[in-house]
């Protein structure tokens, strides 16, 4: 299986967070597929450059990056899903309505190229927020975890 990891499951890494470290290195010594979009790193790495990181810690990031396949998004197949699920989420794809516990909302540029890596993939999406929630309902995540 396939996962797709959040920019926010590596930033709890990064910056040591447990419990959700000890969660996130079991899935790096796993024999999954770890993903990431090309988005997750380029925000990655615009962290470390506005938090003026040191070189010990942009090693680090380095070394895990270099554990994780980096999806392109130039793919026309993640860039029709990215126009298709950011219609759904606005409540605006024919066809294909909003579950009703839901409400239409705009998704984060960022968040929606991610959303269509996992969804392309086929991969789980692992993530720490519900920003993803309503496309898990809505069919275009198949699999998704969230933890805290």
């Amino acid at each position: 299986m396939s996962i797709v990891l959040d920019t926010n499951v590596l930033v709890y890494l990064l910056r040591n967070k447990e419990p959700q470290v000890t969660f996130i290195k079991s899935l790096l010594q796993n024999e999954e597929e770890l993903l990431i979009s090309i988005v997750t790193k380029a925000e990655l790495l615009s962290i470390a450059i506005q938090n003026n990181w040191a070189e010990k810690k942009l090693s680090d990031l380095e070394k895990l990056l270099d554990k994780l396949l980096v999806v392109p998004v130039s793919a026309m197949d993640i860039v029709k899903r990215y126009a298709e699920i950011d219609a759904f989420s606005q409540g605006k794809l024919a066809g294909h309505p909003m579950p009703s516990k839901y409400t239409s909302r705009n998704m984060g540029k960022n968040d929606l190229w991610i959303a269509a890596t996992a969804s392309i993939t086929g991969s789980q999406l692992i993530t720490s927020d519900a920003d993803f929630d309503h496309l898990s309902d809505g069919g275009f995540i198949t699999r998704l975890m969230r933890f805290k």
